[in-house]
């Protein structure tokens, strides 16, 4: 990567664009944040996609696990707490309409987009 670190600024629109999506339940607009190939890695994809390793790879992937996620949980509401800036990545700290807080964490690529994701949970 020869490209300068992402920005305070950079980071707070991803994070707010991020939680909007995910509230609006928009599968594509969520998608939107994500290269093609970008690899999602979560303890939930074991339990709601059967993936023995908690990791998938690709939008098509990835898009079918979280359309089976958003018909589970059909007031799914993320609240954003803080987010942290890395070089090339971020982390965004949220609580979910249950209450129960997460992390998860974005590696950007050269794209401007997700390359590897991966969520975790208190």
């Amino acid at each position: 990567m020869n490209r300068p670190p992402i920005t305070r600024d950079f980071a707070e629109r991803f994070a707010e664009e991020w939680i909007a999506a995910w509230n609006s339940h928009d599968l594509p607009r969520i998608l939107s944040h994500y290269d093609d190939d970008f690899e999602m890695a979560s303890p939930r994809i074991v339990e709601i996609a059967g993936e023995p390793s908690g990791v998938l790879r690709g939008k098509a992937s990835v898009g079918a696990y979280w359309e089976k996620a958003l018909r589970l949980i059909l007031d799914l509401r993320f609240e954003k707490l803080a987010v942290f800036v890395g070089a090339h990545s971020l982390a965004i700290h949220y609580r979910n309409q249950a209450g129960r807080l997460a992390v998860e964490t974005f590696e950007i690529g050269d794209s401007g987009r997700v390359v590897r994701a991966a969520a975790h949970y208190a």
